[in-house]
């Protein structure tokens, strides 16, 4: 190996009196060990994305979807069939109550109900509340009491059923979907008046009425002893939305839409309003508690199965069993939501083949279909592909992490078979040597051992501090 114009860079510099070296090979050597860290915590950032479920927790996971699809299968079933069904109009018949009575409605114990929707209907005086009970919207819109609150857009708990419910308040008309047509009604009531002194107030105003109506209708009309009609399902209002988006932008709105709005209303008048929406949410709730709750009871009697009580602590604890930002607990959430979903798909599938008589129903494969569980189903499937993309990410810079990985181990053994070659340690350390002046002559020396031992030309070598003085005032060394 030739040396002869080999060339090692030693930098020195002169501060308050002192002098300081640095050594380019012990800085490579500190630089190259961080960027392998560096590369590591790439290298173990897949861990992070990937999930790490045994098979008990696949097996509870599909446990867990079962035991809810069961409880949904038998105790949510269809509208007017649902013993939990009941629950939730209870709970929304007192919530209305409750809003009364903060409005300022007093309780007159019979038939409490009613009176509070009455006084609601009252207080949130509304132009679009036409019932087709007689009045013209019977003849133009096909409306009916069971059908009304579907129909008329700013009945729709949604956004556009809030825009048009600002438009009907200001305008004192009403909008309605009937046939896949976008029709208003001028004019809709002429003792409406919009409170409010100003455009603000009158905005503020339309909100609250938009509301308060709202929860005035939750529970149906105030003169039913029966269930009435509540506000419709907010999962199924978008099929208005979509006939009212296209006939406001003069798109043709096609045979689909009116089919599946029709469904929509099908379902609706057979009771799937807001209050059977809720009813399904609970087995979905359920089985989503369920599983966090199962993953983070395994986790706990593993850490403390694991973990010595000297070194336990609560931030410790939290890390290795908090159930929610993990990708092992959003396999299960996954696996158990698609276990419920196929179980309450079925169910819905028979239903719809066996009440068809020879046909499929639609109407009654809708009526049991858990629209709440399919909707998080499909949010745990839009996750595990992001995930997934992820996962592919990180493993294409894991492979070129990896090679990288390789050439640094290289490069830190050749730097350190060169420390050894010119055993930077024992000669560098003259540093201390030149802080004390009676030592210069011996730090010379070193000085000179350097540069021979790194092949410096002999009539380069600064051999004295006059040498080093005078080359570095300007002079020069013959």
């Amino acid at each position: 190996m030739k040396t002869k114009n080999t060339k090692l860079l030693l930098e020195m510099s002169v501060a308050d009196g002192k002098y300081d070296f640095t050594s380019s090979i012990f800085a490579a050597l500190n630089q190259a060990e961080l960027e392998i860290q560096n590369l590591d915590e790439t290298i173990e950032s897949i861990h992070s994305l990937k999930p790490n479920c045994d098979k008990l927790d696949y097996i509870l996971a599909a446990s867990s979807g079962a035991l809810c699809g069961i409880v949904d299968i038998f105790l949510v079933g269809k509208p007017g069939e649902s013993p939990c069904g009941v629950i939730t109009d209870k709970w929304f018949a007192d919530r209305t109550t409750d809003f009364a009575k903060l409005c300022g409605w007093k309780d007159k114990g019979k038939n409490s109900l009613s009176s509070a929707i009455r006084f609601l209907e009252k207080k949130f005086k509304i132009p679009y509340d036409q019932r087709g009970a007689g009045d013209a919207a019977s003849f133009v819109f096909g409306l009916n009491p069971t059908n009304h609150h579907f129909k008329s857009l700013a009945h729709n708990p949604s956004l556009l059923g809030l825009f048009f419910s600002i438009l009907d308040q200001f305008t004192n008309s009403s909008h309605f979907i009937s046939g896949g047509e976008l029709i208003s009604l001028a004019d809709a009531d002429g003792k409406f008046e919009l409170r409010g002194n100003n455009i603000t107030s009158k905005l503020f105003c339309a909100i609250a009425n938009w509301f308060g109506h709202l929860i005035s209708d939750v529970s149906g009309p105030s003169g039913n002893n029966r269930r009435g009609m509540g506000i419709p399902s907010p999962l199924w209002t978008w099929t208005n939305d979509i006939i009212a988006l296209k006939r406001s932008l003069n798109i043709p709105v096609s045979q689909f839409d009116k089919s599946i709005n029709e469904l929509a209303i099908n379902i609706y008048k057979a009771g799937y309003d807001t209050r059977f929406q809720s009813a399904q949410a609970i087995p979905v709730f359920v089985n989503e508690m369920l599983v966090r709750l199962v993953y983070a009871i395994r986790r706990l009697i593993k850490y403390y199965a694991e973990i010595d009580k000297e070194t336990r602590s609560f931030s410790l604890m939290w890390r290795k069993c908090e159930p929610f930002s993990n990708p092992t607990v959003k396999r299960m959430l996954t696996v158990a939501h698609g276990t419920f979903c196929t179980l309450d798909i079925g169910e819905a599938t028979i239903r719809g083949l066996l009440t068809g008589a020879g046909t499929f129903n639609p109407t009654e494969f809708f009526l049991r279909l858990n629209i709440v569980g399919v909707g998080r189903f499909t949010i745990s499937l839009y996750g595990e592909v992001k995930r997934e993309i992820g996962i592919q990410k990180a493993q294409r810079e894991i492979f070129f992490a990896r090679k990288e990985r390789i050439v640094v181990e290289d490069y830190i053994e050749g730097l350190k078979l060169l420390s050894e070659l010119y055993d930077d340690k024992s000669l560098l350390n003259f540093i201390v040597d030149f802080e004390n002046s009676d030592m210069f002559l011996y730090a010379f020396e070193k000085s000179v051992m350097l540069a021979k031992k790194r092949n410096v030309p002999n009539n380069e070598i600064l051999r004295s501090k006059v040498e080093i003085d005078s080359y570095f005032l300007g002079g020069n060394k013959e």
